[in-house]
């Protein structure tokens, strides 16, 4: 366990996310800045600017027009606003589209506690290679792990020489149970033999690995179904929660990704990684909006705990930085 160093605390967590986060601040805030330049009050060129600056943001198309709809709604009402004003609102704005895909009731959310029911809670992993997806499994798994719960790793993605080696190196990490069959072995097979071993050694959390491959959308459904349905011979409603993790530095092609693979499976949580490395943090508002799912983890560093849950509040503050109070 000497590979991790110790939990950071709440104000480090924090940091971590200000700091994971700064360079898409520094773009966003840059783009603002420009877009009320040398103006004193919001009109409709300060809004065509500012519509401009979310779009180069990666918020995507339908969430900013959806942003200066209702920043326009807001600027009538009010009559007069000021541009000092302007990133109060956004940042309700921002905040309150992020707060409507949540759901504050889910396990996990706080301190990756979940209620002992019996039965495994199973998070399904998917995306394409390349993503983070093994290395979110496994700082899932050792933070799941360090909370108290006892966790299994199922090697599902059979299809990549390296996939099945990559979970073991990471369960012994996380000291958790990995459970595997040779390379090219049936995945749903993987992931029955997983919950079975689950349920006998009484686990917590299950969560299983899937191929990273792009199928056409019939291949991948079919694959997908398939787990899910012999999954659910041993636990019943399982898998409780499909993550779908995407890499937030590709910007509007991880928008792609997501279309493809809701459209393949009940995606119903996501995991944005590799922000830290990125000015297109902004990406994080659109999918959220966009296909109504809760970000349920996002990616900002290379330590454990810089996989963080998502905090819409937090994510804001640290993406506006001082310019708010």
């Amino acid at each position: 366990m000497g590979f991790f160093k110790k939990l950071f605390s709440r104000e480090e967590k924090k940091e971590r996310l200000d700091s994971g986060l700064e360079k898409t601040k520094e773009s966003f805030l840059g783009k603002i800045a420009r877009a009320v330049a040398g103006k004193s009050t919001v009109d409709d060129d300060v809004l065509d600017n500012l519509e401009e600056a979310f779009v180069l943001s990666d918020v995507g198309v339908d969430t900013t027009l959806k942003i200066i709809k209702r920043l326009e709604e807001r600027v009538a009402k009010d009559k007069y606003v000021n541009t000092s004003e302007l990133t109060r609102l956004l940042c309700e704005e921002v905040t309150d589209l992020l707060a409507k895909a949540d759901n504050p009731s889910e396990p996990g959310v706080d301190d990756f506690f979940v209620a002992k029911t019996g039965e495994p809670y199973v998070i399904m992993v998917v995306g394409v290679n390349g993503v983070g997806k093994t290395t979110t499994i496994g700082k899932l798994a050792y933070q799941y792990a360090q909370a108290g719960n006892k966790v299994v790793l199922g090697a599902a993605d059979t299809f990549r020489a390296a996939a099945i080696e990559q979970i073991e190196i990471w369960g012994e990490r996380a000291g958790v149970d990995v459970v595997k069959q040779q390379m090219g072995s049936d995945p749903a097979a993987v992931a029955f033999d997983t919950l079975r071993h689950a349920k006998d050694v009484g686990a917590d959390v299950v969560i299983i690995d899937t191929a990273g491959r792009l199928h056409n959308k019939v291949g991948l459904m079919n694959e997908l179904t398939k787990i899910r349905k012999v999954m659910q011979r041993v636990v019943p409603d399982a898998p409780q929660e499909v993550l779908l993790v995407l890499d937030g530095s590709t910007g509007q092609n991880a928008f792609e990704q997501a279309k493809q693979f809701v459209a393949a499976t009940e995606v119903n949580r996501l995991a944005i990684t590799k922000l830290d490395g990125t000015a297109k943090g902004g990406v994080v508002i659109g999918i959220s909006d966009q296909f109504n799912i809760p970000v349920k983890y996002i990616g900002i560093g290379e330590h454990i705990e810089d996989l963080q849950i998502f905090n819409a509040s937090d994510f804001v503050r640290s993406l506006f930085g001082n310019a708010i109070k």
